[in-house]
């Protein structure tokens, strides 16, 4: 597991117009290599008319799971020069597609690695970005009176409330970075004199803040 990447909010589009030539760069974040290709072919379909429908992808939160397309473009102008912003800006679970509809002005191979690489470039500098940080999910069950003091526990950057239910006692699921987990552990058992304690589901990535 890595110590964390970077994904974007959602899904996001944006268009730049070089040499009369409409570059539509559309990005999305992804769980893995089979959402990777479903949103391919839904930008596909949607564009089915354009020259070309580039892609590059990495579908994993270590950086190995990857792939790029030219679609037709003459080989390493659009796909890589894709492939290569996301890796330098650690943009994981991530795929993006640059729809070309052709202007009538050829760009030369210079000028397609820069439309394409910059279009993302740009695409990704007006999407909402995320970071994505490894961190412990955890749950704690408290009764009512001490609710007050749990909540001073996570209004600190480090901690995320997921989800509060109300029943003959409070439960809250939350997140925890993950190299903070023994200082709140610790100041757990401080605040409460041991008689709280939290539950550990699992490991996995988390947008904080």
């Amino acid at each position: 597991m890595s110590s964390g990447f970077f994904t974007v909010s959602g899904q996001f589009e944006n268009t730049i117009v070089i040499e009369r030539s409409k570059f539509i760069c559309s990005v999305k974040n992804i769980e893995n290599e089979d959402d990777a290709k479903a949103f391919i072919e839904s930008v596909r379909k949607k564009h089915s008319l354009a020259n070309h429908n580039c892609y590059a992808y990495i579908a994993d939160d270590k950086g190995l799971v990857q792939k790029f397309s030219d679609d037709g473009e003459p080989q390493g102008t659009a796909g890589l020069p894709m492939l290569d912003v996301l890796k330098n800006k650690k943009m994981f679970k991530t795929v993006v597609v640059v729809t070309r509809y052709f202007g009538g002005v050829k760009l030369g191979t210079g000028g397609l690695v820069r439309a394409y690489g910059g279009s993302v470039i740009e695409c990704l500098q007006k999407s909402k970005i995320v970071d994505m940080q490894q961190a412990v999910f955890m749950s704690v069950d408290v009764d009512y009176d001490l609710y007050s003091k749990l909540l001073k526990m996570f209004s600190v950057p480090n901690v995320s409330v997921i989800n509060t239910e109300f029943s003959n006692f409070i439960t809250v699921d939350f997140a925890v970075k993950n190299d903070f987990q023994k200082s709140f552990i610790d100041n757990l058992t401080d605040v409460f004199n041991g008689k709280v304690s939290a539950k550990i589901s699992k490991i996995d990535y988390h947008a904080f803040g």
